[in-house]
């Protein structure tokens, strides 16, 4: 009873304990994820217009692209590009002249960039799918009133396209908080993976505080997938059922 007591009283606050460096583990992880959420769905927004456009070859590049990333597993592609291509950054510098030797790259910018490139290849499907929803007539509807095409997009296919897609969205976001953890495999950045490993590499209670890294991810989930039902109920507010 003892030791259990102990090991609960190391989540404290402070010098004493590892509570405060798991809630700064959750922000951290949050942030990685939302930033590269944010470039993974512009990314995503070209996938999907690349796919969709009348031009075979950038039809071509969309699927070469979306096929490359779902075929090769997650952990790998953060690790290739990662390393590959901070080492490839660093070396177009110093070709330009920017730099006089080999720069050293924000391992949290290149975790981040790594992230975005591939979960917008997930998006770009999901995306490319809300867009093929929206109703054909409306937009027929929308060329015979004189709209253009970037008023076509804001006014009739982006609200009904993001309307379709909330749920694939709320997926995706549910599996980038997770594959989050992989970026504790090629830098430390302090997120929440992070922090339980070097709790439990320091205590040697492996079960314990991997155990409460479950924890705040299966809480982080939670929360993450009752925002998404509330979006999506709010999104669908009006729309007569068949």
């Amino acid at each position: 009873m003892a030791a259990e007591q102990s090991l609960w009283s190391s989540l404290a606050w402070g010098d004493a304990g590892y509570g405060d460096e798991f809630f700064r583990g959750v922000y951290i992880t949050l942030f990685i994820s939302a930033c590269a959420y944010t470039i993974a769905f512009g990314i995503g927004m070209l996938g999907a217009w690349a796919k969709l456009c009348h031009v075979k070859a950038l039809n071509r590049v969309g699927e070469v692209y979306t096929t490359v990333v779902r075929s090769v597993p997650e952990l790998l592609l953060i690790i290739l590009i990662f390393y590959a291509g901070t080492s490839t950054l660093s070396s177009v510098l110093v070709g330009l002249g920017l730099a006089e030797r080999g720069v050293e790259i924000n391992p949290f910018g290149a975790v981040i960039s790594a992230l975005g490139i591939i979960y917008g290849a997930y998006l770009t499907d999901v995306l490319r799918g809300g867009i093929q929803a929206v109703p054909k007539g409306q937009i027929e509807a929308a060329k015979a009133f004189g709209m253009h095409g970037p008023r076509r997009f804001i006014r009739i296919i982006l609200p009904q396209m993001i309307r379709y897609s909330i749920s694939g969205l709320g997926n995706q976001w549910l599996n980038i908080t997770k594959d989050s953890a992989f970026v504790s495999v090629v830098a430390a950045v302090g997120d929440i993976m992070s922090v339980g490993r070097g709790a439990a590499n320091q205590t040697k209670h492996f079960i314990f505080y991997f155990g409460m890294t479950a924890i705040v991810f299966m809480i982080v989930s939670g929360i993450s997938m009752y925002v998404t039902g509330r979006l999506e109920k709010r999104a669908n507010r009006g729309v007569r059922r068949a």
